[in-house]
């Protein structure tokens, strides 16, 4: 009698804790290199980015303002002679992180997918290019969002009080507030991808839907940076909305994985020998 064939690994391979820590140093290089490319880039158009960036605080610019928050001059105040250089590396470092962040997205896929099966490893470029999609678009609805937080801030002091700001204080609160939207928009992925690893059953995530709802609203409470209920219902509701359809993703998956079952299950067709035919 023939031994019987070996059983097939389910993952893409096996590799020595050693071979990690090259691989892990390999994707860091990479990713170092993205993101160097990408601080040149942003020192180099720092003046244009600085503009785009200072344009959602001129919207909330009072249209009688005088001085520095002047219709069409409203500039940031610098009260110490090193923060103009220090806000430079600052943004072009954010800046550079942000045009890198498909190779990121890309390397850091690739690290994990030696330890996925090989049906998963499959959509590993649909899911770095929906993931940064994802992001940039959470990122813009950041800056929808800006001019309108702002104003909020602005008017919920009282007409007594002017405000000033500092680029360091202005820039810090503008990053936190695109990684805050661009970070919940990857919300999808992470929900997608855990169905898919078999982590997060789909079942689970129909059940616990009304916790969901509480959480959602209480992550985006905490990760935004203004905690007005504007900016709170912005965020958390295309994350509710992500979370719906994160669940709709994982029947429609598993209605088709049962239709793929049923038809190897199905007994094959018996074809009509000659002397039936004749």
């Amino acid at each position: 009698m023939s031994d019987p064939p070996p059983p097939q690994e389910p993952t893409g391979g096996r590799m020595t804790l050693v071979e990690h820590l090259s691989e892990l140093r390999r994707r860091l290089i990479i990713s170092m290199i993205a993101i160097a490319c990408g601080f040149v880039v942003c020192w180099v158009f720092y003046p244009q980015i600085l503009d785009f960036l200072v344009a959602p605080y001129c919207e909330v610019v009072p249209p009688d303002a005088e001085g520095l928050d002047a219709p069409g001059s409203c500039r940031l105040l610098v009260l110490d002679p090193l923060e103009p250089f220090s806000v430079r590396v600052s943004l072009a470092g954010y800046g550079g992180m942000a045009l890198a962040m498909p190779v990121l997205l890309w390397q850091a896929w690739r690290f994990i997918t030696p330890g996925l099966y090989a049906r998963e490893r499959r959509h590993s470029a649909a899911f770095v290019l929906l993931a940064s999609l994802l992001f940039a678009g959470g990122v813009a609805l950041a800056f929808w969002t800006i001019p309108r937080a702002l104003g909020f801030l602005a008017e919920i002091g009282g007409d007594d009080l002017v405000s000033f700001f500092s680029p360091r204080r202005y820039l810090s609160f503008v990053v936190k507030m695109a990684l805050a939207f661009g970070l919940a928009f990857e919300f999808p992925i992470v929900l997608m991808f855990g169905q898919i690893a078999g982590i997060i059953p789909t079942r689970t995530l129909q059940r616990i839907r009304p916790w969901a709802i509480v959480g959602i609203v209480v992550v985006a409470a905490v990760i935004t940076p203004t905690g007005d209920p504007f900016t709170l219902l912005i965020l958390s509701g295309p994350m509710y909305a992500f979370y719906e359809l994160s669940i709709l993703f994982g029947v429609l998956r598993q209605r088709r994985r049962e239709r793929e079952e049923a038809a190897e299950l199905a007994p094959a067709p018996v074809e009509p020998s000659p002397s039936e035919g004749s």
